[in-house]
């Protein structure tokens, strides 16, 4: 939630109208999440940043952002990494100087191969319902304005 409430901040900052939401309940600093309420905002223009989990346990973030982004009818999960990492590699990166950074992967192929995307609950989640994933280097110079652009960045799982 902390996180979530930095990203607000920075983008309020920018000009972006936001709203927090949260299955945790802690309305003197986020909205409860309400799926109508948060389409509602997003119809408006605003950036809605879901924050605090499921608020069960057991369920990670990457499990909690697929079934935010099915229930809002997303049309990708953009899933940034912070340590440099450009995308989905064939092998780990930091370990094999060989890895090759793959642009294209399918839902199977990540959970056959342990390619750690996300957890398996997420990735079979966005499977399921044709949920597209582009995961890319969050720290690159313009990436996220890249991909909402329609530019290939990373690796699009699919």
């Amino acid at each position: 939630v902390i996180n979530g409430l930095a990203l607000q901040d920075t983008l309020e900052q920018l000009g972006q109208p936001t709203r927090v939401q949260t299955a945790i309940h802690m309305s003197q600093v986020a909205e409860p999440y309400i799926r109508r309420r948060a389409l509602r905002h997003l119809e408006k223009g605003r950036v809605v940043i879901f924050a605090g989990g499921t608020g069960n346990p057991f369920f990670t973030t990457d499990t909690t952002a697929a079934l935010r982004a099915v229930e809002i009818e997303a049309g990708a999960i953009l899933k940034g990494t912070h340590s440099g990492i450009q995308g989905v590699y064939d092998s780990d990166p930091r370990t094999n100087k060989d890895a090759v950074l793959l642009q294209e992967v399918t839902y199977i192929d990540v959970l056959s191969k342990g390619l750690k995307v996300m957890d398996s609950t997420a990735i079979s989640l966005c499977m399921d319902n044709e949920l597209p994933i582009v995961v890319f280097d969050l720290m690159g110079d313009g990436n996220v304005g890249r991909i909402l652009a329609g530019d290939t960045v990373g690796t699009i799982v699919s």
